[in-house]
């Protein structure tokens, strides 16, 4: 019977690189919780189909990473349908008065010019909309 011999990796002793070595998980956090608080959160953990930790870990993560201004998606999406149907109607009343078929590659070009767009816009409006300029006179009886 032979055996085959068992080459260590050249690049470290464990055999992973330095940057599949960092994203293994090797910090704890511990904390106390009331017998009521843990089986609040073993219950969650197990509607969920995840174990304690995972379920811990994924709640904890979705709270300490920042998370899309609502705001700015439904400006974006409302800008992207205006510059939509603007530039539709605009581009079908065209073609009608040229007697020119309205082509399906025109209707995704302006898709992708009111995709690319619409976040850049949000942003503009939202920032116009903030700035003092734009605030309303707040002293009892308006302007003078």
């Amino acid at each position: 019977m032979s055996t085959i011999p068992l080459v260590p990796p050249a690049s470290s002793s464990s055999g992973l690189s330095p940057d599949n070595r960092a994203s293994f998980r090797t910090k704890t956090v511990a904390t106390r919780l009331s017998v009521e608080e843990l089986e609040a959160v073993e219950s969650a953990a197990k509607q969920s189909g995840k174990t304690l930790a995972e379920w811990l870990r994924e709640v904890a993560l979705r709270a300490a990473r920042p998370s899309p201004d609502v705001n700015e998606l439904l400006l974006g999406e409302l800008a992207a349908t205006r510059y939509l149907l603007l530039n539709l109607f605009h581009a079908s009343a065209k073609a009608a008065q040229n007697n020119e078929p309205f082509l399906p590659e025109a209707v995704l070009k302006i898709r992708e010019a009111a995709d690319a767009r619409k976040l850049l816009t949000a942003r503009k409006m939202l920032q116009e909309f903030r700035s003092p300029e734009n605030k309303p006179d707040t002293k009892i009886g308006g302007p003078r």
